[in-house]
């Protein structure tokens, strides 16, 4: 079974939300959505939802859901995820980063492609737009 993971972008006054993931997680240093693994029977809304107020300190109030796609299969160096891509508004943005990454930005949507991103990130937001 390959693991089940959520990737969410936070869009405020059409940027988009992108962190940089620390030296203390996996792929430290490379830019990334809102991402976590989906626990056993939990449903990937529910993950997206925990990981974004868990990584930004954003809350329930903070956030409304504008969309969601399909499973993405991402393969990678031998490993292969299936990722579960959401978008979200944010209606205060103040972000508070946790211990998992060390920097954010809020980018435009095109500005992605220069970053360096964890695997498929530019295909997973395309998913979304």
């Amino acid at each position: 079974m390959r693991p089940g993971i959520v990737t969410s972008f936070v869009t405020n006054n059409d940027k988009i939300l992108i962190l940089r993931r620390s030296s203390m997680v996996g792929m430290s240093g490379l830019w990334a959505g809102v991402s976590g693994r989906i626990e056993d029977g939990e449903e990937p809304l529910h993950r997206a939802k925990t990981e974004i107020f868990e990584e930004t300190g954003m809350t329930e109030n903070d956030i409304a859901l504008i969309a969601e796609s399909g499973m993405i299969p991402v393969e990678s160096h031998g490993c292969r995820w299936e990722v579960f891509p959401f978008l979200f508004e944010a209606r205060d943005p103040g972000i508070r980063l946790n211990w998992e990454n060390s920097e954010y930005r809020w980018i435009d949507a095109g500005e992605l492609v220069g970053y360096e991103t964890v695997p498929d990130l530019q295909r997973v937001l395309a998913s979304l737009l």
